[in-house]
């Protein structure tokens, strides 16, 4: 006798049943993963995303288009927003309330502290990140010449004003600030670059607070991701000071 080839009704439902079973576990699954805006990054266990780079700044005109803006030079009152790309020059010569508004006009948010921290330390809790001892040449960091005074310290006494400090030549010599990723093992498990080195990152705080240190320095107020300089009015800005965005992830 030839056997039946299909299968008994009860076992076909309980396959359709298991594979629904699948496609709402799937479905649960995929919305645990936080869904996050192009260029952010989700921090696990979390309920917010931060770009994965230090954020660019793109120019909206009045027709609505947008252009880059210069990292170079401080976006006063221009209309701008921010954007999370790797392999561009990262935005310096920004205050904190230039920043908050670039991401809000993305969207997004200026980073606070807690978060800025947590996306820096990575899901380890780590120094630096990608670990809790500094490797050599991992990070954009303590360089040994100053860029402020090469320019500048045949021309004048006083190097530290606020003018000298936001000309656009500084980040424009050679080793200094580098291309967003570029120091491919600046990162950790969250797959966010150059939280410590780089430029300095403004986070939402009143105290006009900046994280990370810069490329000339990683430690004096700090090490790694530990690097945190309070006291600044929230206006102030100079060339060795940049931002990310955080943004609260989807549901």
């Amino acid at each position: 006798m030839q056997r039946s080839s299909r299968l008994p009704t009860r076992v076909l439902a309980l396959s359709v049943t298991a594979m629904v079973g699948a496609l709402v576990l799937g479905a649960s699954a995929a919305r645990s993963n936080a869904p996050c805006p192009e260029g952010m990054a989700y921090i696990n266990g979390s309920s917010f995303c931060v770009d994965r780079y230090e954020a660019s700044l793109l120019t909206i005109g009045a027709d609505g288009r947008e252009q880059p803006h210069s990292p170079y030079v401080n976006p006063d009152r221009a209309d701008v927003r921010a954007v999370s790309r790797r392999g561009v020059v990262p935005q310096g010569y920004i205050s904190q309330v230039q920043a908050a508004r670039a991401c809000a006009r993305s969207g997004k948010r200026l980073c606070s502290e807690r978060e800025w921290f947590r996306a820096c330390r990575g899901p380890a809790g780590r120094t630096y990140g990608y670990s809790n001892e500094r490797e050599d040449g991992r990070c954009n960091e303590n360089h040994r010449w100053h860029p402020v005074v090469r320019l500048f310290q045949a021309t004048t006494p006083y190097l530290w004003g606020m003018g000298l400090m936001n000309d656009p030549q500084i980040n424009q010599l050679p080793g200094t600030v580098a291309l967003t990723g570029a120091h491919a093992g600046c990162t950790n498990e969250h797959n966010v670059f150059d939280m410590v080195g780089n430029l300095h990152e403004w986070v939402a705080d009143t105290q006009g607070t900046f994280r990370g240190g810069y490329y000339m320095d990683t430690s004096i107020n700090g090490e790694g991701c530990w690097y945190r300089t309070p006291g600044h009015n929230t206006a102030y800005h100079d060339y060795s000071i940049g931002f990310r965005c955080c943004a609260s992830a989807a549901e």
